[in-house]
C-alpha cells in the first residue's frame, strides 16, 4: 500500500519537502534522476544470510548507533504528472547523538539557471535548522522547525529524510524478502525489500526519535512505506530507499527518498545555533506552493 497524507490540496505539489524549501512545485518542469545512487551496484552470487530477513532489517538502527557516525549522501525525488524534481544532499551524521549537518542542493529553475543557493541543514532530536532558507529570511539567520509538530515528522519536509528516521522506520519492517547479494560502491551488501509500518516503528523507536515518528504515524491516512535496504556483512545499513505516495486533488505525488552511508566512524562536530541567531519572523512561501488549508 502507498502512504497517503490527509491534507494535500490543489494541483500544485503538496509535499512539504518543496514547500519548506519555498522554491518550486512539480509544475515547474524541472527534472532529475537518482543516477548516482545506483552507481557501482552489481549482482554478487553468494549464499543466503542466516536468520530472518525482517530481524536483520529491524536491527539496522541499533547497528548504526554502535558504528557511531557516517558520511551520507541523500536524494529526494518527487514525481507527479510525468514531471520529476530532485533535491540532493551531502554531509555527516552522528547516530549516537542524532546530530548531523547536510548541505542540500535544490534543482535548477525552469530557465536552467542555478539560482538557488544550497541550504545548510542541521539535524537534531526533534528539530531541524535551516540556513540560506530564502523566502524573506535574512542571510545570517537560521529557521528552526519542530519536527514533532510536522504532519510527516520531517520524513520529507526538509528535502532530506533524517538519517536516524530512515533507519528507525525499518524497526516497523514487515513482509521482508531477501533479494540477494550485490556490490554497492565496492562493498558487498545484502539487498532486502519490504514494507515498514510507521506506527510500529514509532512504538519501537529510540526515545529521541519517537516524537517525530509518532507525528508521522498520525499524519498519514495509511502508514505503510515500501523500502529497499542494503546491509553489509557487519549489519551496517549502507543504503535505504523509501517510497512515499501523497494523495492530492490532482495526480498523486510520489516521493522517493534515498540515503547512502559510508565513511563510518568519521568525526562529526555539530554546533546548534543560539537563540539569537534564529529567525522569528514570518517565512514566506513561494507563490506556486499554496498553504495547506
Amino acid at each position: 500500500m502507498a502512504v497517503r497524507q490527509h491534507r494535500c490540496g490543489g494541483g500544485a505539489l503538496a509535499v512539504c519537502a518543496l514547500a519548506v524549501a519555498g522554491v518550486m512545485t512539480v509544475g515547474t518542469g524541472c527534472s532529475g534522476g537518482d543516477g548516482w545512487d545506483d552507481a557501482g551496484e552489481r549482482a554478487v552470487t553468494r549464499g543466503s544470510p542466516v536468520g530472518s530477513p525482517a530481524d536483520a532489517v529491524r536491527r539496522a538502527a541499533d547497528e548504526l548507533v554502535r558504528a557511531g557516525s557516517a558520511e551520507t549522501r541523500t536524494s529526494m525525488e518527487t514525481a507527479a504528472g510525468g514531471t520529476r524534481v530532485t533535491i540532493r544532499g551531502e554531509g555527516v551524521y552522528d547516530f549516537r547523538g542524532q546530530l548531523g549537518r547536510i548541505r542540500v542542493v535544490l534543482p535548477k529553475d525552469t530557465a536552467g539557471a542555478d539560482e538557488h543557493r544550497p541550504i545548510t541543514e542541521l539535524l537534531a532530536p526533534g528539530a531541524v535548522y535551516m540556513k540560506n532558507r530564502g523566502a524573506g529570511v535574512p542571510d545570517d539567520k537560521w529557521v528552526r522547525i519542530d519536527t514533532t509538530a510536522l504532519e510527516d515528522g520531517n520524513l520529507v519536509t526538509g528535502g532530506v529524510t533524517d538519517p536516524t528516521a530512515s533507519a528507525e522506520l525499518l524497526r516497523g519492517a514487515a513482509d521482508v524478502t531477501y533479494v540477494g547479494r550485490t556490490e554497492l560502491a565496492g562493498v558487498e551488501v545484502r539487498h532486502y525489500r519490504g514494507t515498514a509500518d510507521i506506527g510500529k516503528a514509532a512504538r519501537a523507536a529510540s526515545r529521541d526519535s519517537r516524537g517525530a515518528l509518532t507525528a508521522a504515524a498520525k499524519g498519514f491516512s495509511t502508514d505503510t512505506v515500501p523500502f529497499d535496504a542494503y546491509l553489509d556483512d557487519d549489519g551496517l545499513l549502507r543504503k535505504v530507499r523509501h517510497h512515499f505516495t501523497f494523495a492530492t486533488e490532482g495526480p498523486a505525488v510520489a516521493v522517493v527518498s534515498t540515503m547512502l552511508l559510508y565513511g563510518f566512524g568519521t568525526p562529526v562536530s555539530v554546533r546548534l545555533p543560539p537563540d539569537a541567531d534564529l529567525y522569528t519572523g514570518r517565512v514566506q512561501q513561494g507563490r506556486s506552493v499554496p498553504e495547506t488549508p
